[in-house]
């Protein structure tokens, strides 16, 4: 066992946040051992609760984002729960919101406001076209976003753009909020200052838009859709083998076009014929070059197909489904599976990806029900059980 603190131990996270972005943000802080406050609205909560119910009767989303943190059932419409809430920010490191544009500032809760306030305070606008501009205020749901970004254009095939199948944009304004959160805080210990950050996630999905965006800005083509395969790169793409399966498999470079040629494809000649031997010439004649690879990997079964790529050092991957991914026996092998509970009790999920020194576990707290700590934390805050039988006759918590 570890002695090793988590990270993030003592630091207390507020947040009004709902979906995915702030949620799967906060999450992160929580899994490195921050204390999460999470305001929710009293009917209902996090409306990202009510998307579907595959998780024993959970939401999934819910249950992915939302673990180790505390749950408040307030409303902030009212003075009374909006007084609750400034007193938790106060006594807070980082306050993390995603509202819909300019709901927090009415409220008086948005960064710059907070940290004029609050001068120690890290606090967090996530949006989803930044806080100006002539888009500030559109409706920014993942899929349009991935849209505006791009990223459908050149996601799916030659025929039919499609968007991401995981929430591409939420997950990226999520991470970069992650990271501007842990950046400020160490800003803070060497200034003694916080300070507003603002994450957008539009400019956070066209950061990752990185090699198109680039080759398009400097000269170069807009990359085509190529479904699986690579625009410049061939052969690079899915075949199917003898038991029905589909292995992926990359070609980078010349060297490996030889290895692949002589040792999986059985066909020698390929290396110096000049039609193949190069990714210049296997790209400008993709079709014969991805025709002479589906031949023979259709002959051999998945397992001799994996054995003859890995031995032949040409990089290949099974097209595994998401039931796959969950039996994977690398995640198995490195022990990446752990229980949380929540209210329908243990759910599995995955370790967080970061490592940490000294191996200290990540802090994989409870999925929280709904205003489950709404009388404590209105008691740790002051509150008489008078005034908390008051609010809640008034349906101001739950």
């Amino acid at each position: 066992m570890s002695t090793h603190p988590l990270p993030l131990d003592g630091i207390t996270v507020v947040a009004v946040e709902q979906a995915v972005a702030a949620p799967f943000a906060t999450r992160q802080l929580a899994d490195l051992g921050a204390r999460v406050i999470k305001i929710e609205r009293p009917d209902g909560g996090d409306f990202a609760r009510g998307y579907d119910t595959a998780a024993r009767g959970l939401a999934s989303h819910f249950v992915w984002c939302n673990r180790g943190k505390e749950s408040l059932a307030i409303d902030l419409k009212d003075p009374r729960g909006l007084a609750v809430v400034r007193r938790l920010v106060a006594d807070a490191d980082v306050f993390v919101q995603n509202l819909a544009q300019g709901a927090a500032a009415r409220l008086g809760l948005d960064a710059t406001t907070l940290c004029a306030a609050h001068p120690r305070l890290v606090a967090v606008d996530i949006s989803g076209y930044g806080g100006d501009g002539p888009y500030a205020h559109k409706r920014a749901y993942d899929m349009l976003v991935q849209c505006e970004a791009g990223l459908v254009s050149v996601t799916g095939t030659p025929g039919q753009p499609v968007k991401a199948g995981v929430p591409a944009a939420d997950i990226a304004a999520a991470m970069y909020a992650f990271s501007g959160v842990l950046a400020a805080l160490l800003r803070r210990a060497t200034t003694g200052l916080g300070g507003p950050v603002e994450i957008s996630m539009l400019e956070a999905l066209t950061e990752w838009m990185g090699h198109p965006l680039h080759h398009r800005m400097h000269g170069g083509e807009t990359p085509a859709r190529t479904g699986l395969a690579h625009p410049v790169i061939a052969p690079y793409d899915a075949f199917e083998t003898a038991d029905g399966e589909h292995l992926l498999l990359s070609v980078q470079n010349d060297r490996e076009w030889r290895r692949l040629a002589e040792q999986v494809l059985g066909r020698p000649e390929l290396a110096d014929d000049p039609d193949f031997a190069t990714n210049t010439a296997r790209t400008a004649h993709r079709e014969r070059t991805d025709a002479v690879v589906a031949e023979v990997l259709a002959t051999l079964t998945t397992q001799k197909a994996l054995a003859g790529l890995d031995a032949a050092g040409i990089a290949c991957a099974r097209l595994n489904t998401v039931a796959d991914v969950a039996a994977h026996p690398q995640l198995a092998a490195r022990d990446r599976w752990r229980e949380v509970e929540s209210p329908v009790g243990a759910l599995r999920a995955m370790l967080p990806p970061i490592t940490l020194p000294g191996g200290a576990e990540p802090r994989m707290g409870a999925v929280p029900a709904l205003g489950e700590h709404t009388e404590a934390l209105l008691r740790a805050a002051g509150m008489t059980d008078e005034q908390t039988t008051e609010l809640r006759r008034d349906g101001v918590i739950a």
